[in-house]
Formats: structure tokens, C-alpha cells, sequence
């Protein structure tokens, strides 16, 4: 189980992000990232109604926050900001999210972080910078580039504060799922994004990658990741967010033609020894 779940959060989650610039082709970032947690939400919660599972208001307040931040902040973020950037850019902006989780947890906890997590944890940073260095950063809009990075810190604070949820796999995806989504297509509408919409546009492409999100990137994933929050180390899970980018800068590079240069392979090789820093801690 152990293992299916971190090969989720590592390949699933790694494709999402040219899911994810896809799917906003035609459809606006906001909406989008609303029906996808919505739909993944409710397909959920109706599997754990069928399944007798029941919870109570206190759980949902506890979902509305988790679901606000992790959801509501981190994928509109992400999906504003990929509008803006390329999906391989936006998930390497992604990469900083086990700092801050290993930052609140420990603070959670009021631990002193090992010495060989901090050192990983530096390292695959490190590869992200130079990734970023070598690739051109400084051609990059820095404010898309700091939403997502402020979105981490976000969910960050969510996936921590949603380990307080004891409730069963199902509940404890779904709920924050749903109050994500509903948050987003709040924010979509208060965007305007409506009046822009015209759902005769949406293409085939675009319509595909948002199955594709809610099927596997939420449903699947995310489940899996709810899963490894409540018998892992924050830190450890937290590692999605170096794999990631490495599998959306492939990916990125087949698909979608972006750039592949040794600098690259490089700052490949120093995350990844972040990585495995980080799982032998």
C-alpha cells in the first residue's frame, strides 16, 4: 500500500501540471481547478455514503479550512500562475513545498528537524535554483512565480492542519476536496470568470485533461497522499514536490516541446539526491 501510494503522489501528481495547462486552453484557471475538486469531491463522498460513513459538523469546520487552503489557495494558485508560465516552470515553484512542510511541522511538533532532513531538504532546493539558473529564470514573470510559491506555504499549513480529521480515507479526501472546490468556484465567480466562458470553446483537449485531473489527479492521488499524511512523516510525503517537477519537465519536453539541456539533467541529479536524503532520515 506504502509503495502504490508514494508512486501516486510521485507520477500522478507529476503529470498533472501539463494536465493542468491543458485544461486551461479554453477553460478559465479558477473554474476549472473548482469543478475538478468538486466533482473528485462529491464521486467520493457518495462512495463513503454508500459505504455507511458518516461524519459531523465539527469535521466539516475542520475539511472547510484544510479544504480552503490546501485547495482554495495552492490549485488556484497553481492555475493561475500556469496561465502565465510553463507547466515544467510552475512545478519546479512547486519543489520549495517540503520546506515549509517540514518548517510547520516541526514547529507543530516543537522538534528540531534531523540533521540529515534539513541537509536533504537544502540539497534538493539547491537543484531547483540551479535548475532554475540555468534554464533562464530571470526571464520568468517573478509574480506568477510567487503566487505559487505562497500557494505551497498554504497548503502546507492545510495538509498539516488535515491530519486532525479522523475520519475514514474516503471522508478524509473528500471533505476538503468539496469545501476546496466550492471555495474556488466562489473565487471564480467573484473573478468574473463566468462572463468570459463560453462552454462551446472548451476543446476536446482541454475537456480530457480535466477527466484526467478529477479521475486520477484527485480521486486517486489525492487520496493516496490523505493516506500517507495520517502513517508518514510530513517531510518525507512532502518529497512529491521534488519528483514532480522531474516528471513534468519530461514530460513537458516529449509533450509539450519545452526545453531538455544538460543543465537540466544536472539539477535533475541534485533533487533527486535531496530525495533520498530525505526518505534515509
Amino acid at each position: 500500500m506504502t509503495f502504490f501510494s508514494y508512486a501516486a503522489i510521485y507520477l500522478i501528481w507529476g503529470s498533472t501540471f501539463l494536465a493542468i495547462r491543458l485544461a486551461v486552453d479554453s477553460i478559465p484557471p479558477l473554474l476549472m481547478m473548482g469543478v475538478r475538486c468538486v466533482a473528485a469531491g462529491a464521486l467520493l463522498l457518495a462512495w463513503a455514503a454508500a459505504r455507511g460513513e458518516r461524519t459531523g459538523w465539527r469535521a466539516w469546520r475542520q475539511a472547510i479550512v484544510a479544504g480552503a487552503l490546501m485547495f482554495g489557495c495552492a490549485y488556484g494558485a497553481l492555475a493561475w500562475a500556469e496561465t502565465r508560465l510553463a507547466s515544467g516552470v510552475a512545478a519546479l515553484f512547486v519543489a520549495t513545498l517540503p520546506l515549509w512542510m517540514t518548517l510547520f511541522d516541526c514547529a507543530q511538533r516543537r522538534e528540531t528537524p534531523a540533521a540529515r532532513t534539513v541537509v536533504g531538504l537544502a540539497v534538493g532546493l539547491a537543484g531547483v535554483v540551479l535548475l532554475l539558473a540555468r534554464t533562464g529564470a530571470t526571464a520568468f514573470a517573478l509574480i506568477p512565480a510567487a503566487v505559487v510559491i505562497l500557494g505551497e506555504v498554504a497548503w502546507a499549513a492545510g495538509a498539516l492542519y488535515a491530519r486532525r480529521l479522523p475520519q475514514t480515507l474516503a471522508l478524509n479526501a473528500g471533505m476538503p476536496l468539496l469545501a476546496g472546490g466550492v471555495f474556488l468556484i466562489a473565487a471564480s465567480y467573484a473573478a468574473r470568470e463566468f462572463r468570459q466562458f463560453d462552454p462551446h470553446a472548451v476543446s476536446v483537449v482541454s475537456a480530457a485533461a480535466l477527466v484526467y485531473l478529477i479521475v486520477f489527479g484527485s480521486i486517486v492521488a489525492f487520496s493516496a497522499y490523505a493516506w500517507l499524511m495520517q502513517v508518514a512523516p510530513a517531510a518525507r510525503v512532502g518529497t512529491h514536490a521534488y519528483v514532480n517537477p522531474l516528471i513534468a519537465v519530461v514530460l513537458g519536453c516529449t509533450i509539450a516541446g519545452e526545453p531538455f539541456t544538460a543543465a537540466i539533467v544536472a539539477a535533475s541529479l541534485v533533487i533527486a539526491a535531496g530525495v533520498a536524503l530525505v526518505l534515509a532520515s
